[in-house]
């Protein structure tokens, strides 16, 4: 398969819009249920966040959604706040803004300020679990010190790969600028500094060889150099299914973000 073909999800899963619209049947419900509070992180329309309370003193998750940093928002993803909050874990939830209109610095920019006021809000640094592009940032904001835990699911830690597909006519990476945007690249948490330094990478594993690659190399990479890291390749999901498990209560993801919080800094 070529890198294109491999990178391309929507093209490898026929039946994706299915699952996408059951995000935004989920989401809706919550919504209704549970209206979340919004918070403005910085100036722009998109730099706002959902909070979804499981209670005033409860920990909060940061999801950051995926798209290819140049699709979705906040609102098709609130579906995963109930799961949660049966363990009483708050969570929240930024919309970004999406390339082309910025560059993919402006985002991880804007990604790093929404967690430090989630982290302001309650004075602990939140566990920060993402999909897709969302997996590359959580684990960004892991190097940085700014997350007590990460949960990458199914993401891209090496952006070199995007250059020559399709994907790039939106991010407009070069080489320098996608080593340099590459968490593989990034100094790996080690306890030196405050932060966390567990790594969890879930992939479907149905997914292409390389998305299945990614998430190995980036284990074992910041694994040898002292991170907790766990790699897992969650039977019969592909690309988009790999969220299933977000959304029970039950599930041993939902419960590993729930551990993550509960030991949160």
């Amino acid at each position: 398969m070529t890198l294109e073909a491999q990178y391309n999800n929507r093209a490898l899963v026929p039946d994706h819009p299915a699952v996408i619209q059951g995000w935004r049947d989920r989401a809706e419900a919550t919504r209704a249920a549970t209206p979340p509070i919004e918070i403005a992180y910085g100036p722009g329309p998109r730099e706002v966040m959902d909070l979804f309370e499981a209670a005033p003193d409860a920990p909060i998750a940061v999801f950051l959604h995926g798209g290819y940093w140049q699709a979705l928002d906040r609102s098709w993803f609130s579906g995963i706040a109930p799961a949660l909050a049966a363990h009483g874990v708050s969570l929240a939830i930024p919309s970004y803004d999406l390339c082309p209109d910025v560059r993919l610095g402006r985002i991880l920019r804007q990604v790093r300020t929404a967690v430090e006021v989630v982290r302001a809000r309650n004075g602990r640094r939140p566990v920060v679990f993402g999909h897709s592009a969302g997996g590359h940032m959580a684990a960004c904001m892991l190097s940085e010190g700014r997350a007590a835990a990460a949960m990458a699911i199914s993401g891209v830690f090496d952006l070199v790969p995007l250059i020559p597909t399709s994907l790039n006519q939106a991010l407009r990476l070069d080489a320098a600028e996608a080593a340099a945007l590459s968490p593989i690249h990034w100094p790996a948490p080690d306890g030196s500094t405050p932060g966390g330094t567990v790594l969890d990478c879930v992939v479907g594993g149905d997914e292409s060889p390389e998305f299945l690659r990614q998430s190995r190399m980036m284990t074992e990479l910041w694994g040898a150099k002292g991170v907790e890291t766990r790699y897992e390749a969650l039977p019969g999901l592909n690309h988009f299914t790999v969220l299933d498990p977000f959304f029970r209560m039950d599930s041993k993801q939902v419960e590993r973000v729930t551990l993550f919080s509960q030991n949160g800094h």
